[in-house]
């Protein structure tokens, strides 16, 4: 049978969690919790099947449940959501998928949550040579319907060497090159749910292959890999 949506029983599951996110009930309850999470574990794998007939996926990561509350304030013991990501192939291909599955707040997100430092200035450089192709991207029908505009932290000003006159300064400041999806409850335990999140997975692809062009090439075009 194939997997085609998220279970009620796990939506049923995080809710009765946020209520009672406590050890003592989480041990009580570890058994549903076990299976909830093989029903969760068993659509990302499903879900990582679709991804690789459209695109090159080295492996899929869900997350722990557990929280590290060592230097937090928030001191609950569990997150009240499961979430995974999926690898793309490096060097060559860059970006990464996201899921978060949370009741009331379930939600896709793609692209680079922290690039490192030389990526980001790689980036940046790009946008200051020429940013006529990745706001064609931006811009294009399929992309906007699906995730509206892009997103991310970003500075106040321009970063340290660029002009903040630039034409092109509303994507050098930004740290973050991400956009998200937000699903319903409803949405996301009908039957269909799998591929309407490959298809949006699906509409981030010219960005991502915009970007990974950029990140393993020079400002001159030269290969920057083997």
């Amino acid at each position: 049978m194939s997997i085609t949506h998220i279970s009620p029983s796990v939506y049923n599951f995080l809710n009765k969690l946020k209520d009672n996110n406590n050890r003592d009930w989480f041990n009580e309850h570890k058994e549903t919790f076990k299976k909830e999470q093989q029903e969760v574990k068993a659509f990302y794998q499903a879900l990582m099947e679709k991804l690789r007939l459209h695109d090159d996926i080295e492996d899929m990561k869900m997350f722990r449940i557990y929280r590290d509350v060592r230097f937090s304030a928030n001191k609950q013991p569990y997150k009240e959501h499961f979430s995974g990501s999926f690898k793309r192939t490096k060097p060559r291909l860059r970006g990464g998928y996201y899921l978060h599955i949370e009741p009331g707040n379930t939600f896709l997100a793609c692209g680079f949550w922290a690039p490192e430092k030389e990526d980001l200035l790689r980036i940046r450089k790009e946008f200051e040579l020429d940013d006529d192709e990745i706001r064609e991207i931006l811009s294009e029908k399929k992309f906007r319907d699906t995730f509206g505009q892009l997103k991310g932290e970003e500075l106040k000003t321009a970063p340290k060497g660029f002009d903040r006159e630039h034409t092109a300064i509303d994507l050098i400041r930004k740290k973050q090159y991400v956009v998200t999806k937000k699903f319903t409850d409803k949405e996301a335990t009908s039957s269909g749910f799998i591929d309407t999140v490959d298809e949006s997975f699906k509409a981030i692809r010219p960005f991502f292959d915009y970007m990974s062009d950029v990140l393993t090439t020079d400002l001159n075009g030269v290969s920057l890999i083997d």
